[in-house]
């Protein structure tokens, strides 16, 4: 009786054991910067020419088809992050302008807002600042919607041009 005693007591300590141990779970997080223009492909921004003398060029009318998108997961104390854009070459007489809108559609977190309308240089500029751990959904519709429009600055300085490819580069970056 004493010996089933002991082996009960000896099953019951090593039952015990396992009833009552912890799991260790190793989490990770990757730190993420992703960035894309949806939906992919150039758009065309043409000048209207006047019907009647003495009158100016009709500016192109807006363009507000194209969303930046974004993920990000930021390192514990990170940066927050923020979006920039540029141009790959300026048009004398001519202005390229840019207004990211508010975040808007299926994303969550932290996400960022957008600055006042820029002037597109051949230096970066800021168009999305405060960017946290966030995500924006994906595709037209989610994001930062952008308004890009063409106007023109100094008459003096217009020349004819056919088909001038301007790139605009954007940037997520901390």
């Amino acid at each position: 009786m004493k010996l089933l005693s002991i082996r009960f007591c000896i099953i019951f300590l090593l039952l015990s054991g396992k009833i009552f141990s912890q799991i260790t779970t190793a989490v990770t997080l990757p730190v993420v910067t992703l960035l894309d223009i949806e939906p992919t492909g150039s758009i065309a921004m043409n000048f209207v020419a006047p019907t009647e003398a003495g009158l100016a060029l009709t500016n192109p009318a807006v363009n507000t088809t194209k969303w930046v998108n974004y993920t990000s997961a930021i390192a514990a104390g990170g940066l927050t992050r923020r979006v920039t854009a540029s141009i790959n070459q300026t048009i004398p007489g001519i202005d390229i302008k840019l207004q990211a809108a508010a975040a808007s559609g299926a994303g969550g977190g932290t996400l960022g807002t957008p600055t006042a309308q820029v002037t597109l240089t051949t230096t970066s500029v800021n168009i999305i600042t405060g960017i946290g751990g966030a995500f924006t959904g994906n595709g037209a519709n989610n994001g930062h919607r952008l308004t890009i429009s063409l106007v023109r600055n100094t008459y003096a300085n217009l020349s004819a041009r056919t088909n001038t490819p301007v790139v605009i580069t954007y940037t997520i970056t901390e």
